[in-house]
C-alpha cells in the first residue's frame, strides 16, 4: 500500500507578497486581508499611495505585518535607493487590493507616477504576477473608460479578482466592490495551485439526500457535505470548470463553481444526468440514501395516543453512480466514487469498484469523518489501493484532484 502526503504549513507557506494599497475606502479592509494572508504563512510588504494613506494609516499596516510600509518612490532606506525595483525581485506576486479606477487607468496606459504603479511597472511579469481586485463607484466600474482599461490591464498579464456586487459605501448598490478578504484569500490560494485540470470539466455530488416521509419527517443521514464541497474547491483551483451538484447542506458555495441544489435521490439524478455527457470527470461524493418510503403521506403524520407505529414501506432509489458509469463510452465521464463505511473499508470500497464498474473508488470511515473538517482516504482501484493519511478535507480534496488529474486519459479536454 503506498501512502501519498502533504507538505505541512498554510496554504502560502514560504510566499512572499506585496500587497498595494490605492486611494479607495475600501482600504479598511486590506488591514484584515493582510492577517489572512499572513494566517496562511505567507510574508506581506505593503505599499502604498499617497491617496490610500487617506484613508488607512501606514502605521496601521506595518503594526499588522511587522515590516516598514513603503509610501514613496523617493524611499532612500534601500542601500541603492531603489524600492520599485527591489520590492518585486523577491515577490511570488503583487496583489493590489483596492485597486481603483485611477491606478487601473495608470496601469492601463503604463504610467509610474507613484511607487505603486512604478513597480507594477517594473516587476519581473515572467516570475511575479499581479493581480488587482477592483473597488470602486457602481458607475465607475460601469463606465467604458474604465471597461477598456481593464480589458488591457488583463491583455497585459493582469489577474483580475471581482468585484463584487452589493451596498457601497456612498449608499449605492451594484457591482464595484471589493471581494471581502477571506474571498481574496481564496483566490489567491488557488492562483498558486497547479492547474492539472485546466481545460476539464468536473462535475461533483455532495452531501446527503433526503426523503420524505411526509411534508414534515424524512430520512437522510450524516453527511455534512464538506469533502465534496472540498473537492469541487479543489478541482476549480485546478482550473477545471466545475459543477456542484448539492444535497440538503448549510455551506457557501466554493467561488468559480457553478452550484445546483436538490433534495433527495431521484432530483439528485434528474441534475446529473443531463450534465454528466459534457464534463469530463464525474466524481460521487455524495452520500445517497439507498432507499426510500414507497408513499410520502400528504400530511404530517399524527401520534394518537394509542401507542401504535406507523408501518414504512421502502423501495429502492436509483444509483447516480452507476447510472453515468454505465453511459456510452463517447457519453460518459472518467468516475469516482466514494464509499462511506462503517468498518473494513478497503473490502468493501473494493467491492463497490466492482460493481459500479468505475476506474477509482475513494474509502473513508463515515462515523469518524460526518461533520468534521479533517479525514483520511483510501484510493481503491483495480491494480492498487493508495493511503492518504489523515489531514484537512482541502488537502486530501487536493490530493485527490491532483491522483485523478494523474489518471485521466487523455483526450477529454474539452
Amino acid at each position: 500500500m503506498s501512502t501519498e502526503s502533504e507538505t505541512p504549513g498554510g496554504d502560502l507557506a514560504g510566499r512572499h507578497l506585496v500587497l498595494g494599497l490605492s486611494g479607495g475606502v475600501a482600504c479598511y479592509k486590506a488591514a484584515e486581508l493582510a492577517r489572512e494572508l499572513q494566517r496562511e504563512g505567507a510574508t506581506v510588504q505593503v505599499v502604498m499611495t499617497e491617496a490610500a494613506a487617506q484613508f488607512i494609516t501606514p502605521a496601521t499596516m506595518q503594526a499588522l505585518t511587522g515590516r516598514p510600509v513603503v509610501t514613496s518612490q523617493w524611499d532612500l532606506r534601500a542601500p541603492n535607493a531603489m524600492p520599485h525595483i527591489n520590492l518585486t525581485r523577491e515577490a511570488d506576486a503583487v496583489l493590489v487590493a483596492p485597486a481603483s479606477a485611477d491606478f487601473i487607468a495608470q496601469l492601463a496606459q503604463g504610467r509610474a507616477g507613484e511607487i505603486l504603479s512604478l513597480l507594477c511597472l517594473a516587476r519581473p511579469r515572467e516570475r511575479c504576477p499581479l493581480l488587482l481586485a477592483p473597488a470602486m463607484n457602481r458607475e465607475m466600474w460601469s463606465h467604458p473608460a474604465t471597461q477598456r482599461n481593464v480589458a488591457q490591464v488583463r491583455a497585459d498579464g493582469a489577474t483580475v479578482l471581482g468585484p463584487a456586487a452589493g451596498d457601497q459605501a456612498c449608499g449605492e448598490v451594484g457591482d464595484g466592490r471589493m471581494l471581502e478578504a477571506p474571498e481574496l484569500r481564496d483566490e489567491l490560494v488557488a492562483f498558486f495551485q497547479p492547474k492539472r485540470l485546466a481545460g476539464r470539466r468536473v462535475l461533483v455530488t455532495a452531501g446527503p439526500t433526503f426523503e420524505a416521509i411526509d411534508p414534515v419527517r424524512g430520512i437522510t443521514n450524516r453527511s455534512s457535505g464538506k469533502m465534496g464541497f472540498a473537492v469541487a474547491r479543489a478541482a476549480a483551483e485546478a482550473g477545471a470548470a466545475v459543477t456542484l451538484v448539492a444535497g440538503p447542506v448549510a455551506l457557501p458555495t466554493p467561488r468559480g463553481v457553478a452550484r445546483i441544489d436538490v433534495g433527495s435521490a431521484r432530483e439528485m439524478l434528474a441534475a446529473v444526468l443531463p450534465l454528466a455527457p459534457a464534463h469530463d470527470v464525474f466524481v460521487a461524493t455524495a452520500a445517497v440514501a439507498d432507499w426510500r418510503p414507497a408513499d410520502v403521506a400528504a400530511h404530517k403524520i399524527k401520534k394518537d395516543g394509542s401507542g401504535a407505529v406507523p408501518a414504512l414501506t421502502f423501495v429502492e432509489n436509483p444509483d447516480v453512480l452507476a447510472t453515468v458509469a454505465r453511459l456510452p463510452e463517447a457519453q460518459r465521464p472518467w468516475c469516482v466514487g466514494f464509499a462511506a463505511e462503517s468498518e473494513d473499508v478497503e473490502r468493501h470500497a473494493r467491492a463497490k469498484l466492482a460493481s459500479k464498474g468505475v476506474p477509482l473508488v475513494v474509502g473513508n470511515l463515515g462515523p469518524a469523518t460526518f461533520g468534521r473538517d479533517d479525514n483520511a482516504l483510501l484510493l481503491v482501484e483495480a491494480d492498487r489501493t493508495t493511503e492518504l493519511p489523515r489531514a484537512s478535507k482541502l488537502a486530501l480534496a487536493r490530493q485527490l484532484v491532483a491522483a485523478i488529474a494523474g489518471r485521466l486519459p487523455p483526450g477529454r479536454a474539452t
